[in-house]
C-alpha cells in the first residue's frame, strides 16, 4: 500500500511536472529555467533535482510513461499472435490507459502542445529520437524473446520493429500538426496507417 511520504512525493513530482509543460508550452523550452518551473510549485530548485535530471527529462515525461505502459501492453500481448499483430494490439488497447496516465497530471490538450514543443525544438527532439531508438531495440528483443529468436542474429525484430516505429512517427507528427485530434480519432488514425503498412510496401500505387 502506498504510504502517505509516497502520495506527497507523488503530487511533489506531478505538480512539478504540470508546472514544467505550462511554461514550455506558453513561452518556450529554452527560455523556461528550472527557477521558474521549482518557483511555480513553491518549492526549491534542489527539490526539482530530487525528481528531474534536467529540463529535458521533465519535457520528456510524460512521453516516457506512455512508452513504458505500451511496453507492458506488447508484453502482455497473447503468445499466439504475429509479431506485427501484437505490436498493432498493444497500441490501439493502450490508447485509453495512456490517455488516463497524461489526464491524471496534465489535460491531453496539454500533451498535444507539448508534442509540438518537442518537435520544434532541436534539443528535445534529438534527445526524443535517440529515446526512441533505445525503445526500438527494447522492442525487438521482446519481440525477439515471444518468438524463441536470437535478436542478435535474426533481424526479423529489428526489421518490424523499424517498420512499426516508422509509422507511428508519422502519427506523431499528425498529433503534433495542431490539428484537432482527440484520442478517439488519433486510434482510428493509428488503425489505419498500421492497417496501410501492406498495401504500401508491396501494392502497385499506380493501379487503379
Amino acid at each position: 500500500m502506498e504510504t502517505l511520504r509516497e502520495r506527497k512525493k507523488q503530487r511533489t513530482r506531478d505538480a512539478l511536472l504540470r508546472a514544467a509543460l505550462e511554461l514550455f508550452t506558453s513561452q518556450g523550452y529554452e527560455r523556461t529555467t528550472v527557477d521558474e518551473i521549482a518557483e511555480a510549485v513553491d518549492v526549491s530548485q534542489r527539490t526539482f533535482f530530487r525528481y528531474f535530471a534536467g529540463k529535458d527529462e521533465a519535457a520528456l515525461a510524460l512521453v516516457e510513461m506512455s512508452v513504458a505502459r505500451f511496453v507492458e501492453a506488447v508484453r502482455a500481448r497473447p503468445p499466439h499472435e504475429a509479431p506485427l499483430e501484437a505490436l498493432r494490439q498493444a497500441v490501439l488497447d493502450s490508447w485509453d490507459s495512456i490517455n488516463e496516465i497524461v489526464e491524471s497530471i496534465v489535460p491531453v490538450e496539454l500533451h498535444l502542445r507539448m508534442y509540438r514543443v518537442i518537435e520544434s525544438t532541436p534539443v528535445l527532439l534529438a534527445a526524443h529520437l535517440r529515446r526512441s531508438a533505445e525503445i526500438e531495440e527494447g522492442l525487438a528483443r521482446v519481440i525477439a524473446d515471444r518468438e524463441g529468436l536470437d535478436v542478435d542474429a535474426d533481424p526479423r525484430p529489428q526489421l518490424v520493429v523499424a517498420v512499426f516505429s516508422g509509422v507511428m512517427r508519422v502519427v506523431e507528427r499528425r498529433w503534433s500538426t495542431g490539428e484537432s485530434f482527440g484520442v478517439a480519432e488519433m486510434r482510428t488514425l493509428t488503425a489505419r496507417y498500421l492497417d496501410g503498412i501492406g498495401p504500401a510496401l508491396l501494392g502497385n500505387w499506380r493501379e487503379a
